[in-house]
């Protein structure tokens, strides 16, 4: 157009009251436009010659930006792009109506101004970025307020317009109003806007959030410092979900860590929970002990009345939203066909069309986000109140619930209650959408309908019985699920004994077994749910056939408008349909889940009465036991501890000794208040204190495991650690105090742990201490020092209650008790006792028995002199403390600083692609995966094809033609949808094979992994960590990942059949949808980085959690003597909350992510809606059209999905990703070596030589055994001596290659150790060890494991190790139970049993790790004898710390700190060597 005509043009407006019209409104916004255009020019203009700002200036910028700087420059360039997108429609108008000078300035007007718009929005994109500037340029405020004014003004002039000529193009409106709020919003932002800090999260972009980096906003702020933007978010940022931006924002920039994901607010953490739940909880049980699952499912719905309150809500919204589009299609292709009922009919379809939309996505998300929030809610509640339990557990329960049940109670119940919240509003919404689909078929097929409902009902109660399938096999799959995990956790704490007994790979083959009986319920779960999947995906097929079928049969005319409104009906229908297994399936789950947990909850709890508490001062008696009967069975008739009376003074030191079994543990027990008692009094004065005879350390600082919750008293705890002796063991340690203890106190010995144990009590300053024999676990030259520096020394004016089996700690108590068979037989001081206790004096008879062969070798040794003697021993000792200095100076030079305990490792980044590879080419390389994608595809082509043929063979209206009978009709569509339905039932078979296969080669390969893993893995991998995997990722691989990933493929399939649909409708679209799809998949890796971080760190979380609990079970007794559950239900606490924080914002990011696709797929629904109004009459059939709008519908429904799913998958596949992870642990050595194989009768002789042995735990950790070289003869005794810590145990497992040497070499028999198989090893040495252990089943498996050796010879074993008695006694003698740990059997009785195995085994090699530490002397005189006659001929190593134990070796090897003396002397000197050197 020539200057010349558009003057003209603007002449003749002039004459027509052109300032009312709104074409001149047009060609003055242009100009508006072009202002603007000139002053963003200038201004870039302006800031590229001027000076740059100071470096003062620029990093004051780093803190501060403009208000909403975010929002306005996505405000201008979304403008833009609304502007282009009405020039397109404009320019489709004008080539349908033809052209017209009024719609050339129309067009130029919009070009203009996407221009300007564009330009603006890169010019604040660059300028304004990193500008320190206060606010925008006042040229631009000023414009903004223009544009505002001009904008009224046009809207204005549109109204008059309207009124006198009673039209006006739809798009004159659409842009007035839009920019009219434009405007508002810019005059806000110019005026009122102020600068705010970048480091607030309570102000948050659309977008990104905060524009700083994530290493200055770390250092800034932290995100666990600060509460989740959430609890103070604006309505604006909560619909957009805007306040999580800042936190993807920061996911985006850098790796993100547990510390930059904010704390929750109260109202959703574990603190503001749970009270709600245990309020409700006690309310109900008004006394009792029974919770019932009503009364637990009613306390979790009032612990999250809100979130199920307003998810409600949402729902309702979407359901009624969602039926909008469905009730509006006929009306929308009859219009298409010509037949309007009103002016501008067309546009206000399309209005409602895409309010609709918009409210059924954003209902859609906070709907998905309200019910994640009630299940984060539930669960942190659920794990809270379990904990609680399981630190209450009476011992009886204990036996009955393992923690490894228990740990599924957290790991599985309580997710899955949590995870019910998806399908909580399933059952309601269900009916009304049935409701509602009823409603728009009567409307449009009339009382065919009838027979939609009918069908619909079928197919629902066609689900009864699949329900009931899936219930059973779902309570089978936990029950089994139960007993591998309890399997599996008992195992990871015994590793160390199954390894030194080559036991490991028959353990392995019992896991494999009840995972095997597992697989079973699991196989029949997916091919039911498979079988379940298919009959759903038939059902709208199948509904819709009838529904068809009865309209022929009425003879209701079938029309396109009404078969496509039907069709659109059955689609939306199809998802309640589809979805009611999966929610009788998780209604059963759950129902299932609560059942378990509510049992759990209602188990008998410790007697809170047992003890009547005293304050400290108010008695002169500090314990007191008055005809005190008690039990640990109280169902058993004959009680455990029988008439005790005891009364115990403030000060009194009160020794207890007894045979094996007597009762004295079980006497402390019942002080405790962890015994149930049966009748008596039982009264505490004061505070108390306890050290368990096993000792119970925590994983964590030594430091921490010591002040035990109390703070830093730095003189008391020098002094605890002088008189515990900890000092030199925390000098030769690293990190001193704060090297990390490994689980269960790995890396440190048994005296080690003890006296650590003992500290941890002293640090208390308990009124009352009691002593469960903890100076067995120690060496005679510490245990006396103990004796002397705690119980006579720091405390000397405490009441103190010791258990011992050493005679030299009895003379100096107050009060002696000696117990046997449950009874106090006598009591009275030392001296008294001895004159006329006959029980005593068999205990002291077999101590002076052990020390006769002392007296007699002294009483020989003539030979040698006493003074030579003595001078000898000290000379040797003076040597090895210069060894030792130069010891400390070789640690101190090393310089290692390596932790044992290693914070877990978590993969980083992207998940690679090789993860997905394996995962799909597990099972059968990966052949079914191509069959699959074929049966989605071919499934899809036939529902295509089905719905096309509908659409194309009913006539658009009465009057038309139909091409086809309707017979054809319905045999043609019934046989298509018979072929979809074979192609979805080949694909949901195969899916379950392929699911099942993977997930039982992953874990068959993890597990093998773990089994043949060194010690040292275990020593550094808390079982938690191993647990988890073993749980939760492995559940995840089970039943969650195949459907995810099928899932994932099929809706990918799907949105390209939808998007095919609609391109050979209007291939126009693809203008608008090709950077839909790139804005998308932009957002998709925006995202991503954050929700696959969070993802890892919800793994990362979720182990310590487990850990703790786990730890807190095992050292309940500890922790409620030193009164400490506050404290430990608070870290509980703490755990559950940092678990639950990176799965509410993952959840968050989720719907952040949906909410900017769902407005994405809308803007490309509405596109192509308008387009189809705009184009022509009969340019496009209306049939055809109204399919594309009924596949539209889904659109962004399926956009959404594929996004979310590949999200989703993402996230799930970590689950592979990590037990990938432990299917890939470094291996020991071979278990069999078959080219050297040993003889049978290999070792024949029993000589171990041992060559320039070097060992150390680990790499990065000090040598604990330095250069070693010796002998040990065959056939002879080696007594193995020296301080805790100094290497003994050390040196024994190097023996057993459970530590390979770092340097040197072993031989037996001339054999190098290091060359053969471990099981050849291991399986021909005998080893009774420091910590005694058996295992939960009968006492024959525990004696004979690989079910070896006939009843007899088991029979002959307890006699010998002096348990067959004991054994005889209960009912089911060899069959007789052993709970988990061997809990029900002392731990005397249980170092027996360790005896009991080694005599059935008869190795030519024994070692005796500290073997009688837990027996008293009488008991462990026995052993010795035992072991002198049934291994007189065998090699002996033996490790003690009684005198008694060494004094008939051959030779002892003395060690101090890695460093060794092999003396090969009389008796006498090895008594001297011991005395003055251990």
């Amino acid at each position: 157009m020539s200057v010349f005509q558009f003057h003209t043009l603007l002449l003749r407006t002039m004459e027509r009251d052109f300032v009312l019209n709104p074409i001149f409104s047009r060609i003055f916004t242009g100009f508006l436009h072009l202002v603007l255009l000139l002053i963003v020019f200038i201004s870039w203009v302006c800031k590229k010659t001027s000076s740059n700002d100071d470096e003062s200036q620029k990093q004051s910028v780093r803190h501060n930006r403009l208000l909403h700087y975010k929002p306005t420059l996505i405000s201008c360039l979304v403008f833009s792009l609304f502007n282009l997108v009405l020039c397109i429609l404009n320019n489709f108008y004008w080539y349908r109506s033809g052209s017209s000078d009024e719609k050339i300035l129309t067009s130029l007007d919009l070009g203009i101004k996407t221009l300007a718009w564009l330009a603006l929005y890169a010019y604040l994109q660059s300028q304004f970025k990193k500008s320190g500037e206060p606010k925008y340029p006042l040229s631009l405020r000023l414009w903004w307020v223009l544009f505002f004014s001009v904008s009224c003004y046009c809207l204005v002039i549109d109204l008059i317009y309207y009124k006198k000529h009673q039209t006006l193009s739809t798009l004159f409106w659409v842009s007035d109003i839009t920019s009219l709020f434009m405007g508002l919003f810019f005059c806000y932002v110019g005026f009122w806007g102020k600068k705010e800090d970048r480091d607030s999260l309570l102000q948050e972009p659309l977008l990104n959030g905060s524009a700083t980096n994530g290493r200055e906003s770390s250092k800034a702020i932290r995100g666990d410092e600060t509460v989740t933007p959430y609890a103070n978010a604006s309505i604006f940022s909560i619909i957009t979900f805007s306040w999580v931006g800042p936190l993807v924002s920061l996911g985006f920039k850098k790796t993100l860590d547990l510390e930059d994901v904010p704390q929750l607010a109260i109202f959703d953490s574990v603190r503001g929970a749970f009270p709600i739940l245990n309020n409700n909880l006690e309310s109900d049980i008004e006394g009792s002990n029974r919770v019932t699952t009503l009364m637990l499912a009613k306390g979790l719905i009032f612990t999250t009345w809100r979130e199920i309150s307003l998810s409600a809500v949402y729902a309702l919204v979407y359901n009624l939203a969602s039926y909008v589009g469905p009730y509006l299609i006929e009306d929308f292709v009859q219009y298409l066909n010509g037949q309007q009922e009103f002016e501008n009919e067309g546009y206000v379809l399309v209005f409602i069309f895409i309010i609709a939309k918009m409210f059924e996505c954003l209902s859609m998300r906070h709907w998905f986000f309200k019910v994640q929030q009630a299940g984060f809610r539930a669960r942190a509640a659920l794990v809270a109140k379990i904990y609680n339990k399981g630190l209450t557990l009476s011992c009886q329960s204990k036996q009955g619930h393992t923690s490894g049940e228990i740990i599924n109670f957290m790991s599985v119940d309580a997710e899955r209650i949590g995870e019910f919240g998806w399908y909580m509003h399933e059952p309601w919404t269900v009916i009304l959408q049935v409701g509602l689909a009823l409603a728009i078929l009567y409307r449009n097929l009339g009382l065919a309908s009838l027979a939609t409902l009918v069908a619909t009902i079928l197919v629902m109660l066609a689900n009864v019985p699949l329900g009931n399938l899936q219930k059973k096999f779902q309570d089978k799959l936990m029950k089994s699920k139960d007993k591998r995990m309890k399997a599996t956790s008992e195992v990871l704490r015994s590793m160390r004994i199954l390894k030194l007994q080559a036991w490991e790979m028959k353990f392995l083959s019992k896991i494999l077994e009840l995972r095997n009986c597992e697989a079973g319920w699991l196989k029949k779960y997916v091919y039911t749910s498979a079988l379940t999947s298919f009959l759903f995906w038939v059902a709208p097929t199948l509904v819709s056939a009838v529904t068809f079928g009865a309209c022929m049969v009425m003879g209701i005319p079938l029309e396109s408008g009404k078969i496509l409104s039907a069709l659109a009906t059955f689609r939306i229908l199809q998802e309640p349909i589809y979805s009611l297994p999966d929610t009788i399936s998780m209604i059963v789950q759950t129902k299932v889940s609560l059942d378990r947990i509510a049992s759990f909850l209602s188990l008998i709890e410790l007697q809170p009465d047992v003890v009547e508490r005293l304050s400290m001062g108010s008695s002169d008696i500090a314990v007191e036991i008055v005809d005190g009967n008690f039990g640990w069975d109280l169902s058993s008739p004959c009680p455990t501890l029988k008439d005790i009376n005891l009364r115990v003074s403030h000060g009194m030191k009160i020794a207890i000794c007894g045979t094996v079994g007597s009762g004295k543990s079980s006497l402390l027990s019942c002080i405790l208040g962890e015994m149930p008692k049966i009748s008596g009094t039982i009264r505490l004065s004061g505070r108390k204190s306890y050290v368990a005879q096993s000792p119970w350390i925590q994983s964590g600082k030594i430091e921490d495991n010591i002040l035990f919750g109390k703070d830093m008293n730095r003189q008391l705890y020098e002094r605890v650690l002088e008189a515990c002796s900890l000092k030199k063991d925390l000098d030769i340690l690293s990190f001193g105090d704060q090297t990390v203890i490994g689980e269960r106190g790995i890396n440190l010995s048994g005296g080690q742990k003890q006296r650590v144990q003992i500290a941890r009590a002293l640090y208390q300053d308990a009124d009352i201490y009691l002593f469960d024999d903890p100076f067995s676990a120690v060496d005679a030259h510490t245990g006396t020092h103990l004796f002397n520096e705690c119980i006579m020394g720091l405390l000397n004016s405490k009441t103190v209650i010791y258990v011992t089996h050493q005679v030299e700690f009895l003379p100096v108590a107050d009060l002696i008790l000696v117990m046997k068979d449950g009874r106090i037989t006598q009591a009275g001081k030392y001296n008294d006792i001895l004159k006329y206790g006959s029980e005593f004096m068999e205990l002291i008879g077999a101590h002076k028995e052990a020390l006769s062969a002392l007296d007699s070798t002294e009483a020989g040794a003539t030979s040698v002199g006493e003074d030579s003697r003595t001078r000898n021993a000290e000379n040797y000792l003076q040597k090895k403390e210069s060894l030792n200095d130069q010891n400390d100076k070789t640690d101190t030079a090393m310089g290692t600083n390596g932790q044992l305990i290693q914070e877990e490792e978590r993969e980083k980044g992207q998940v690679g692609l090789s993860i997905y590879w394996k995962y799909i080419t597990t099972a059968y390389g990966g052949l079914l995966v191509p069959f699959i994608l074929l049966g989605q595809i071919l499934f899809q082509l036939l529902q295509i094809g089905s719905n096309y043929w509908m659409a194309w063979a009913t006539p658009v209206s009465e009057d038309a033609v139909p091409p086809v009978g309707g017979p054809t009709l319905i045999i043609v569509y019934v046989a298509l949808s018979i072929g979809s339905s074979f192609c979805v039932f080949a694909r949901a078979l195969l899916r379950a094979m392929a699911g099942y296969k993977t997930a039982k080669i992953l874990f068959n390969k993890m597990h093998m992994c773990i089994f043949r893993a060194p010690m040292s893995f275990f020593d550094s991998t808390p079982s938690g960590r191993i647990l988890n995997r073993a749980s939760t990722d492995q559940i995840a691989v089970d039943l969650n990942i195949a459907p995810l990933v099928a899932g994932f493929a099929f809706t990918l399939i799907q949105l390209i059949g939808i998007i095919v649909v609609m391109s050979l409708v209007a291939w126009q679209v693809f203008i608008v949808f090709i950077p839909v799809i790139a804005i998308c998949i932009w957002l998709q890796n925006y995202y991503i980085q954050s929700a696959r971080e969070l993802s890892r760190l919800v793994g990362v979380c979720k182990a310590p959690v487990i850990q703790h609990f786990s730890e807190t079970l095992s050292g309940s007794s500890t922790i409620r003597s030193f009164e400490q559950e506050s404290r430990f239900r608070d870290t509980s606490m703490k755990l559950i909350d940092a678990y639950s924080r990176p799965k509410f914002h993952t959840a968050g990011a989720m719907e952040w992510l949906c909410v900017r696709l769902d407005v994405l797929s809308l803007f490309t629904f509405a596109f192509s809606l308008i387009f189809l109004i705009l184009i022509p009459k009969g340019t496009i059939d209306p049939s055809a059209a109204g399919l594309a709008v009924t596949y539209g519908l889904n659109l962004n429904m399926l956009q959404a999905w594929v996004v979310w799913s590949l999200c989703r998958m993402e996230n799930m596949i970590i689950s592979v990703e990590r037990i990938l992870q432990y299917s890939s642990v470094p291996s020991e050595p071979p278990l069999v070596v078959e080219s050297i194989r040993p003889e049978s009768q290999w070792p024949s002789n029993g000589e171990i030589s041992i060559q320039n042995l070097q060992v150390r735990y680990a790499p990065h950790m000090p040598l604990v055994l330095r250069g070693i070289t010796c002998t040990f003869f065959g056939g002879k005794r080696t007594g193995i001596v020296g301080r805790t810590g100094s290497g003994k145990s050390t040196l024994i497992q190097t023996l057993f290659r459970i530590v390979e040497p770092a340097d040197g070499q072993i031989f037996i028999d001339t054999t190098n150790i290091l060359s053969i198989g471990l099981h050849d090893l291991r399986s021909r040495l005998s080893i009774i060890p420091q910590d005694p252990t058996m295992f939960e089943g009968t006492v024959r498996s525990n004696l004979d494991p690989l079910e070896e050796y006939t009843d007899e010879q088991i029979w002959e074993a307890l006699d010998k190790c002096q348990l067959g008695d004991e054994v005889r006694k209960k009912e089911g003698k060899l069959d007789s139970s052993v709970s988990e740990n061997g809990e029900n059997w002392s731990v005397g009785q249980r170092q027996l049993v360790c005896l009991g195995r080694v005599l059935l085994k008869k190795s030519k090699i024994l070692v005796l790790d500290e073997a009688t530490a837990s027996v008293d002397t009488a008991t462990d005189n026995l052993i010795q004898q035992t072991l002198k006659q049934h291994f007189y001929d065998s090699t002996v190593v033996t490790i003690a710390h009684r005198i008694t134990s060494v004094l008939d070796s051959d030779m002892v090897l003395l060690l101090d700190h890695g460093i060794y003396d092999l003396i090969i002397v009389p008796q006498i000197v090895i008594l001297s060597i011991v005395l003055l050197g251990m």
